[in-house]
């Protein structure tokens, strides 16, 4: 049987979940941190980095175990800031093929890094604290 949390009344996560969220957390921030020291963008490294690629693959595989309790908000979380972060990546790329859409696309993909580490640290503090992730 599961415990429950007297204050919040949600299922207490096993600690090794909360062990693999931070986990999570930390690949992804390896690989957006990545695109900072690199010539890519944030948002590219974020997307096409092995350790992202991994972690919503644990994402998805994991997410079973975590359903009901508060983690289940941050694998969401983390699932929708990557796919997110890919359709913007797509729309930059579209908008930077052309001539005039290179004025749009550029800044957009650099806001979009932004937005990911955003993501991405708030995230992790809130996981740190204990609480789950708003549902947006």
């Amino acid at each position: 049987m599961a415990d429950i949390d007297v204050r919040t009344q949600t299922v207490v996560p096993r600690q090794n979940l909360v062990t693999l969220t931070h986990v999570i957390y930390g690949l992804h921030a390896f690989s957006a941190i990545a695109g900072i020291t690199s010539p890519a963008f944030i948002v590219t490294a974020f997307l096409s980095g092995w350790p992202s690629i991994i972690a919503v693959i644990i994402n998805y595989v994991k997410r079973s175990d975590v359903r009901g309790t508060y983690l289940d908000t941050h694998f969401g979380w983390q699932i929708r800031t990557f796919w997110y972060a890919l359709l913007w990546l797509v729309i930059g790329a579209v908008l930077i093929a052309t001539i005039i859409g290179m004025v749009i696309g550029i800044p957009m993909l650099v806001l979009v890094g932004l937005w990911v580490l955003y993501r991405i640290g708030r995230g992790w503090i809130t996981l740190s604290d204990g609480r789950p992730m708003p549902v947006d």
